[in-house]
């Protein structure tokens, strides 16, 4: 089978990494962010469209899908930011309307394109907006069967207690995610994952390998994590460490900053801001520093040596802000290898 794809708001190449990893051919993927250029084409060998969703002529995409095409996917993340249970509070803010009407152009270019296969991941409060609504009702009148499904990452190989909305969508017929690959007993760990690395202290960089770089700490903070323990909080802190903040009854509930992950768990949601020790439960389980870049990276299961700037003068934040926003690597596979069994499946009934 010829299956290709085309991968809307591709970022560094997540999805579109883990979907070829099936044997499935990625020819394109478009993003707004020039800095995702490099890494999407230089990893995946994949044309980069430095493009807006919504600038994208009527018969642009199709023309990307080469003759010989058996089948045709439409696939996309579009920014997950306005459906977060973390955006709420910016609800009303302008950019936050402009993140969501792009789930809605993603909407057009299926009725533009009418693909064989469409494919999104998102992140759960989206199933509950009536612009997803209304992306499933297109999807009906378009004739397309679907089928989503909130999964926990790391019952799919995704070291990370995180749980991500899958949708798939066919137009032959009823189309099912494979089942978990893992369970409860079985799940990837951060130890499993990036236990292998080579030590670092705040502020140094891996010789070999210049992603692996941790951000400096100042010395208090030094001293916070010294005295913090993997899944415990600021509360086993000296009191004369903690920030005004956490002195006040407000702040005393707030427990998921400062902490260290444990070896032996899954880590937390990676986010764009995991280099920081104190924006989240960041702290390496052994080590007195926040995750590196390279660990980010592989706890989001990009290969160790996916990279993602073309010389080593790069702004840690920057990269921090594509891999977080990228869609799991494992993630990819999974929704590969579900279009995969449904097209064999087809083709057998045929």
């Amino acid at each position: 089978m010829k299956i290709r794809a085309v991968d809307l708001f591709c970022g560094v190449g997540g999805l579109t990494s883990g979907v070829q990893r099936t044997g499935i051919d990625v020819v394109a993927g478009y993003d707004i962010l020039s800095s995702c250029k490099y890494p999407y084409e230089y990893n995946n060998h994949a044309k980069f469209f430095l493009k807006d969703v919504k600038d994208i002529l009527k018969n642009e995409i199709n023309n990307l899908y080469p003759s010989d095409t058996d089948y045709r996917v439409l696939m996309g993340c579009a920014p997950c930011q306005p459906f977060s249970a973390y955006s709420h509070r910016y609800k009303n803010n302008e950019g936050h309307q402009d993140k969501l009407d792009l789930l809605d152009y993603f909407r057009k270019q299926v009725v533009n394109v009418h693909p064989d296969i469409v494919s999104m991941e998102n992140v759960p409060q989206l199933a509950k907006k009536d612009i997803f609504q209304t992306f499933l009702d297109t999807l009906k009148l378009e004739g397309y069967k679907y089928t989503y499904k909130v999964v926990y990452a790391p019952a799919y190989g995704v070291p990370q207690k995180r749980k991500r909305l899958l949708l798939l969508a066919s137009r032959f017929g009823d189309i099912e995610l494979i089942d978990p690959l893992y369970g409860p007993d079985s799940y990837p760990t951060v130890a499993d994952t990036i236990g292998h690395l080579p030590a670092l202290a705040a502020g140094e960089q891996d010789e070999k390998d210049p992603l692996h770089v941790a951000r400096n700490l100042s010395e208090i903070n030094i001293q916070r994590i010294m005295q913090s323990r993997p899944n415990g909080t600021w509360h086993d802190w000296d009191p004369s460490l903690l920030p005004n903040c956490y002195r006040r009854e407000s702040g005393r509930s707030y427990r998921s900053v400062y902490g260290r992950m444990s070896w032996d768990e899954p880590s937390p949601t990676i986010t764009t801001q995991f280099i920081g020790y104190g924006n989240g439960r960041f702290g390496h389980p052994e080590q007195n520093r926040a995750l590196s870049l390279r660990e980010g990276a592989m706890l989001q299961t990009f290969p160790e040596n996916y990279q993602f700037s073309a010389d080593d003068n790069f702004s840690m934040s920057k990269i921090a802000l594509q891999i977080g926003n990228a869609v799991p690597v494992k993630l990819g596979e999974v929704i590969g290898r579900s279009i995969r069994r449904h097209l064999s499946e087809v083709e057998a009934d045929e």
